[in-house]
């Protein structure tokens, strides 16, 4: 998604050297450690810790305006060792969708951040309805507004929603941002609410 494919962690006496991203983002990814890209990593518990606590502090990440930790869904090993290596964080972000299911899901994930005294800094709705192409009505795939429900009975922010859009699928598919390839859609205005709402939160 952001078009470094084929690319290589390396080194120095500093530390491991991030690869650079669009617009100057360092980044550290697995894919960059792996010879075949659709070998799957088959790692337990312990390894997995090891390789996050890694990357945390064997890393030459310089100066920083943020530094974002992607993890997968759920309440795992990953966000447990991010949150005992990086005891100041400023915060969790929660990413949802409107249906049912993923309010549950949602409701477990702001437990575990409360439990190891990690501040929510909000929830963000994704994939939150679809223009039609034809009519430019809006179709609602899932039901309406779940994610701020759920901030609302949590008591934490409500971040914002972000619709589905094709474009957003095009860019990540060739390695562009999408606020940049289409600066003017629903779906980029969308995202920078999220964003400024999330500065507001951390400043």
């Amino acid at each position: 998604m952001l078009g470094l494919e084929g690319q290589r962690l390396s080194g120095d006496d500093d530390g491991i050297i991030p690869v650079i991203g669009p617009n100057g983002v360092k980044v550290v990814s697995m894919e960059f450690l792996l010879k075949d890209p659709e070998h799957p990593i088959v790692w337990r518990g312990p390894i997995k810790m090891g390789a996050i606590r890694q990357f945390l502090t064997e890393v030459n990440w310089g100066d920083l305006d943020y530094l974002v930790i992607d993890l997968p869904p759920g309440t795992s090993d990953e966000p447990l060792s991010v949150a005992q290596t990086i005891k100041d964080a400023e915060g969790a972000i929660i990413v949802t969708t409107p249906q049912d299911v993923a309010i549950l899901d949602i409701t477990k994930s702001v437990n575990f951040a409360r439990m190891l005294n990690m501040k929510v800094i909000g929830i963000v709705e994704n994939m939150a309805g679809l223009e039609c192409p034809h009519c430019h009505k809006q179709i609602d795939l899932f039901r309406l507004h779940g994610g701020q429900e759920a901030a609302k009975h949590l008591d934490v922010p409500f971040l914002g929603s972000l619709p589905i859009d094709p474009k957003v699928v095009i860019a990540g598919d060739e390695g562009t941002p999408f606020v940049e390839s289409a600066p003017t859609s629903e779906v980029a205005r969308a995202f920078r609410i999220v964003v400024e709402n999330i500065l507001k939160q951390v400043s």
